[in-house]
Parts: structure tokens; C-alpha cells; sequence
């Protein structure tokens, strides 16, 4: 087996607000949406419709976000557990300093900005759903 590629896919509780999310504070851009209807894959979000998927994607990253309820049909595993996770996604970036002051100025969860023992400028945010993303860049 060869593994070619990772992506994050979060069960979330609205697709919409959660994309709206991850482009207002991280510059992730919609690749696609499925319409609750699920008839069809979409580029961009119809006033009146609602949707149960979307793809999103920023440089080389890709995450999915998947409404709750076809979330645990589809992932049977998850059903009984709650939204967010006990993991976090930890993503190297460049200029964390200014990324960090950014987010607090916005008033987002996010922890102090540190540097690690193994040589990381690191902070870690909570977006709407309870998912838990880290931030790091190699201290210099």
C-alpha cells in the first residue's frame, strides 16, 4: 500500500457557516459543495438550498466538511460521539507571528503564541465545531 495524499473530512453542524468561517480567517477558497439533495456537485452555494458537503482547499491543503447527519450515516463509527475532536491539525505555515496577532485581534479561541522545545513557533485555535487547529512555524 502507498499513501498519496491526507485529508481532514469534519462532520460539522452547517457547511455554510463553516466555509464562511474557514475564508474569512484563513483564505481557504470553495472548490465544490453537494446540495442536501445530493443530485449533483456545485462551485458555489445557491441562496436556497441547503448543503450537506463541501471541499475546500488553501495552497496544497484540502479539507472537507461533511453536515452532521449524512456524516454519521456515511462514517457509522461516529455515531453516539460528539462534534470536534481530541486531536488537532497541525499545519506549517509562514509568518506566524502576524497570523497570530491576527486571529486574536478577531477575538478567535486561540492559546498564547510559543516556542516549543523542539524548535516551533506554535499556537493552536478552536474553530465553531470544536475542532482544534495548529499552527507552527521553524523558529529561526
Amino acid at each position: 500500500m502507498k499513501i498519496t495524499k491526507l485529508t481532514p473530512n469534519f462532520e460539522v453542524t452547517d457547511v455554510i457557516q463553516t466555509v464562511a468561517y474557514y475564508e474569512e480567517h484563513f483564505g481557504f477558497k470553495l472548490v465544490m459543495c453537494v446540495p442536501e439533495s445530493q443530485d449533483g456537485v456545485e462551485q458555489s452555494f445557491a441562496k436556497d438550498k441547503s448543503y450537506v458537503y463541501a471541499m475546500m482547499q488553501k495552497d496544497s491543503v484540502e479539507i472537507f466538511f461533511q453536515r452532521s447527519d449524512t456524516f454519521k450515516e456515511d462514517v457509522v463509527f461516529s455515531q453516539g460521539l460528539s462534534i470536534g475532536a481530541s486531536v488537532s491539525f497541525y499545519m506549517d505555515i509562514t509568518g506566524i507571528k502576524e497570523f497570530h496577532q491576527k486571529m486574536k485581534a478577531k477575538n478567535l479561541q486561540v492559546t498564547d503564541l510559543k516556542t516549543t522545545w523542539y524548535g516551533m513557533h506554535e499556537f493552536y485555535l478552536k474553530d465553531p465545531n470544536g475542532y482544534i487547529l495548529g499552527f507552527a512555524e521553524k523558529a529561526s
